[in-house]
């Protein structure tokens, strides 16, 4: 039987043999902390359910994946409507870097608004 629960005898009393189902063990980047950050804070239902499941850690692993996947989609889309290509940065390096900054901190908003604060 699935549900069934054994129990284990110390110093005369009984405890449950209880195991938290096996889990995934990614390593977590930004975006991962930061919705799990999130998560603590404001979405404490899901977050009780991922982590009691086991699931907390594949869900916070595909999280990063999305946005890196979105920062590595909207950094050069933007860079393309703002004119900042190679030639920019070959005539006026700080321009260029500052620009790439610029849109990459643009991108990170985009991404805690729609993927980590959701």
């Amino acid at each position: 039987m699935k549900n069934e629960i054994t129990y284990t005898e110390h110093n005369g009393l009984y405890y449950p043999d209880l195991a938290l189902p096996e889990q995934t063990n990614y390593p977590l980047g930004k975006y991962a902390n930061l919705r799990l950050d999130f998560m603590k804070k404001h979405r404490r239902g899901t977050y009780t359910t991922l982590l009691t499941e086991g699931r907390l850690n594949e869900y916070l692993h595909e999280i990063d994946l999305q946005a890196h996947e979105m920062l590595d989609t909207i950094i050069p889309r933007l860079a393309q409507e703002r004119g900042i290509d190679e030639t920019l940065k070959a005539h006026n390096a700080l321009q260029w870097t500052r620009e790439m900054n610029n849109i990459k901190s643009i991108a990170e908003e985009i991404i805690l608004q729609e993927v980590v604060c959701q």
